[in-house]
């Protein structure tokens, strides 16, 4: 018996980063069936397409200006897991109740993410530990807003010297969120989206 590619579907909100077709891409490596579509959908197309998991991409915009894009409110209604990446995390947190704000240390290319808390995200990475005792991921950042305060339900799971929020997660909605791009960040994020998928 064939496995059906669609029984399980992942919908990308796109926010225009310029790494939106790399998480597809990462996606289908992996096995699973995703469409990516521009951000401002309506719930009635989300409700149809009825994903199992909702990806919010990075994006050039800054989530402090007025204006800026947001997810559809039903994104958070819909019962499903979502993961928001860069800019996904910065709008998750602020439509949740968090606070983002621009940062004086802008991280663009490698970084270290120091993991404090657990989350399933996580799970079955292996990486390395730092002089300082803390478990370490090397990852691929390109931000220059950061959350600063987290929304209600979540936790911080990891850290970097320019996000003091850098991983977080909402188990009990299985809403997670990264300031770095696992879809850049080789065989760790291939294993945080892996992860995600499995939820």
């Amino acid at each position: 018996m064939t496995k059906d590619i669609h029984a399980h579907r992942i919908l990308i909100l796109d926010f225009g980063s310029q790494y939106t077709q790399l998480i597809a891409r990462r996606v289908r490596e992996i096995g699973v069936y995703c469409e990516l579509w521009a951000w401002d959908v309506t719930e009635e197309q989300i409700r149809e397409f009825n994903p199992s998991g909702i990806i919010l991409s990075g994006g050039p915009e800054s989530v402090t200006e007025a204006g800026s894009p947001r997810a559809p409110e039903y994104v958070f209604n819909a019962g499903v897991p979502v993961f928001g990446i860069c800019y996904g995390m910065q709008t998750m947190a602020e439509q949740l109740g968090g606070k983002v704000e621009g940062s004086e240390l802008r991280e663009f290319g490698y970084a270290r993410v120091d993991v404090v808390g657990k989350s399933r995200l996580l799970d079955g990475i292996e990486d390395h530990i730092d002089a300082d005792g803390l478990f370490g991921l090397d990852v691929w950042m390109s931000h220059g807003d950061k959350v600063t305060q987290l929304a209600d339900g979540f936790e911080v799971v990891a850290t970097s010297e320019g996000a003091p929020f850098a991983v977080t997660a909402n188990e009990a909605r299985r809403f997670y969120a990264t300031q770095f791009h696992p879809e850049k960040s080789g065989s760790v994020g291939e294993v945080i989206l892996s992860n995600f998928l499995k939820l």
